[in-house]
């Protein structure tokens, strides 16, 4: 049997759906299991010993250039490696319509995904010819995924061992192992500013207040701040510099070294980001807040977590713009990170 999972972006998105694979190989323990993913997150599945097979996409440079040659050239080599695998099931994780464009070419006669209710744009459903409902207790988002990926199989996905794996290669353990020995710090704490949406993030002034009390109150461990893009750096060299020495801002790197970095130090915190799910995903504890997210839904899981939830009324609105941001944002202070933080580990 030949299985694809459909299931392209975004980094968080992708590791959510990560224990698909580890409930795929249970219920169908000889299947060959494929996955469609964007260029930009492929290194969270290379080497991965459940995959198969694993086809690259560029949606997103498709999009800036769709007439040129280059991008139909690469569409049509896509679309005959995937119909030559000959798929028995099609999962379709995603929900989008470019999702629902990659499950219809596969050819395949058994395309699962959502039902037009649950799909992030309701055109993904000409995609897909088995659509599966979700059920109450199915909150969470890899619940989610899983009940579309279960529905086949007369498997209970629940109350079994299902954990995200993401794989580092020996190179990049030695590397990160070396790189954290030489910050010559006997605590490490990650922290990752940048989110998707502005209502996501937190704010400066409340990372700088953080950060110094968490450089009071754990003198011991050297603060380390990560960043996306170009705009993050500069937001994550002024905290840092209002900190002081045991805060430094770190390079960006690639993927699969920031997961082998992240397997190394001792917590990771941020909001509802990529970086701190790559950080639950390989088993390092988390720190998180949520604002117009909600952690019930996309917070890592677990007694190595804690979830920070705004305490407003209205949190978890999945707002991308509003005009109550500046209190929503206040109503998280560092000492309920701190306390959090003395909850889940003594660092």
């Amino acid at each position: 049997m030949r299985i694809l999972i459909v299931k392209m972006s975004a980094l968080g998105d992708v590791i959510h759906a990560l224990p698909v694979l580890a409930y795929l190989k249970q219920a169908a323990p000889d299947a060959e299991i494929d996955w469609v993913v964007e260029e930009a997150f492929a290194d969270l599945l290379m080497g991965h010993p459940l995959v198969a097979q694993l086809h690259r996409v560029h949606f997103k440079q498709w999009k800036k250039q769709p007439f040129s040659s280059r991008t139909r050239n690469e569409i049509r080599t896509v679309a005959a490696a995937l119909a030559a695998r000959s798929y028995d099931l099609v999962f379709d994780i995603q929900g989008n319509i470019k999702s629902g464009i990659v499950t219809r070419i596969t050819g395949c006669p058994q395309r699962y995904g959502f039902t037009v209710d649950n799909t992030q744009e309701r055109l993904n459903v000409l995609g897909t010819n088995r659509r599966i409902p979700m059920q109450a207790e199915d909150y969470h988002i890899t619940d989610q995924y899983l009940r579309v990926v279960s529905a086949p199989f007369a498997f209970d996905f629940r109350g079994r061992d299902l954990e995200a794996q993401v794989a580092t290669s020996g190179n990049d353990d030695e590397w990160a192992r070396d790189y954290v020995r030489q910050l010559g710090a006997e605590r490490v704490v990650l922290c990752h500013m940048g989110t998707t949406w502005e209502t996501k993030f937190w704010h400066e002034d409340g990372w700088v207040a953080l950060g110094r009390q968490l450089a009071e109150v754990f003198p011991q461990v050297l603060q380390l701040y990560s960043w996306g893009n170009a705009d993050e750096q500069q937001v994550a060299g002024r905290v840092v510099q209002a900190i002081g020495s045991r805060a430094q801002v770190i390079d960006r790197m690639p993927l699969s070294r920031l997961a082998a970095v992240l397997k190394k130090v001792n917590l990771v915190m941020g909001g509802d980001t990529g970086v701190v799910h790559l950080a639950a995903a390989v088993g390092t504890p988390t720190v998180s807040y949520y604002r117009s997210s909600d952690g019930a839904r996309s917070g890592p899981r677990g007694s190595k977590h804690r979830i920070i939830q705004a305490p407003m009324p209205c949190t978890g609105c999945f707002k991308t713009r509003c005009t109550r941001d500046v209190e929503c944002r206040a109503s998280i202070t560092p000492d309920m990170v701190v306390t959090a933080i003395r909850q889940l580990t003594s660092l």
